[in-house]
């Protein structure tokens, strides 16, 4: 039996191919919810638009520092892998609830196997850094999206034998979930905007948004590209940076700012927008499958395929780099290739998990 352990909308999304793998091919699963996101009842929504079963366990762990919320969902954790006895935990990416439940599954003798492993930044300023490092170092299966995540584990001494690269299953819940937007949603109808004439932002990394000089400069910049290019700016906010821009008095006129949307929604203003700027790992990746140019609000990346292949570029958080950064996106060719899989991650991670299994039982 396969453990799904998942806590964040990113990890539901890049965890719903193989969610739907283990539904097609009737494997035996449960998947298990921290809820490290706000909490479990608003990620529901998540669950019933992308069509995915809801899951057997949530955790409800909410908020708090790092130590606090870890340690409540390492402790939950624990608990429902001491009741299920599943052969194999999956976890996905970088967050508490990855390290969490990869070290829980580690301590109880059980096989883990890391989506999306040997993602590195060398910021070691950035937690999610510390959590996939961890991650990537106890688990026993290291599922890499690309032959440079592979390097980078090789180049930390982990087994060869222990890394299969798969491609990123970001590319499948891209295709998969793309044809489904478009029966369930109409985000630019609602809203006015015209395909390939916005400009899209997202932003809540807590160095971006918790400093009121840094996200005040954010926000007068993207203030100057709305009147420069005389287009909108369309801002689905993160209701942490809501709440930041509150508390520091920041009241933009030229940027529309909605509440946070569904991930379908999302996909069609990703997918049509001219140019996306953000500060989210998830989105450098998908604007570079879609063909759509990023600017990234950070001067380090996890994903430099997206860097490489000419679809992204750093900014960071300063007015002119970041103007500069935009204009070179807005005038680049869209022709690059994705580097990222076939969009067929999903079928190879469990066709590898579910032939992991059955040696293991004859052996």
């Amino acid at each position: 039996m396969i453990a799904i352990i998942l806590g964040t909308r990113p990890e539901i999304i890049k965890m719903s191919p193989i969610i739907r793998e283990c539904e097609r091919i009737r494997e035996d699963y449960i998947i298990l919810h921290t809820g490290q996101h706000y909490s479990y009842e608003m990620d529901k929504t998540f669950f019933d638009e992308l069509e995915l079963p809801q899951p057997k366990y949530n955790l409800d762990a909410g908020s708090g520092s790092h130590a606090e919320q870890t340690g409540r969902i390492l402790t939950g954790i624990e608990k429902i892998l001491i009741n299920e006895r599943p052969d194999i935990v999956l976890v996905q990416g970088d967050t508490n609830t990855v390290l969490a439940g990869a070290l829980a599954a580690a301590k109880l003798h059980i096989k883990v196997g890391h989506v999306e492993a040997g993602l590195r930044s060398f910021d070691r300023a950035m937690p999610e850094e510390i959590n996939r490092i961890v991650s990537d170092h106890i688990s026993d299966y290291l599922f890499a999206p690309t032959e440079t995540a592979k390097n980078y584990l090789l180049k930390e001494g982990i087994e060869e034998s222990k890394i299969i690269v798969t491609g990123n299953t970001i590319v499948d819940a891209v295709y998969q979930n793309r044809d489904l937007s478009k029966k369930k949603a109409d985000i630019l109808g609602k809203y006015g905007l015209v395909p390939k004439s916005y400009i899209l932002v997202t932003a809540h990394r807590a160095e971006n948004v918790d400093s009121p000089e840094t996200l005040k400069n954010i926000i007068s910049t993207l203030e100057i590209l709305a009147k420069e290019y005389s287009v909108p700016v369309f801002f689905p906010m993160h209701p942490r940076t809501k709440k930041m821009m509150d508390q520091f008095g920041l009241i933009p006129e030229k940027i529309t700012i909605i509440d946070p949307v569904g991930f379908l929604e999302f996909l069609q203003l990703e997918s049509n927008a001219r140019l996306v700027l953000t500060d989210s790992g998830g989105v450098q990746e998908e604007t570079c499958i879609l063909g759509v140019p990023c600017v990234t609000l950070r001067t380090s990346t996890e994903r430099p395929e997206t860097i490489d292949t000419g679809a992204n570029v750093l900014a960071g958080t300063h007015t002119d780099q970041i103007l500069k950064a935009a204009k070179q996106m807005l005038s680049r060719q869209q022709d690059w290739k994705n580097p990222y899989g076939d969009g067929n991650a999903g079928e190879r991670i469990i066709t590898l998990c579910t032939n992991l299994l059955c040696a293991a039982r004859t052996s």
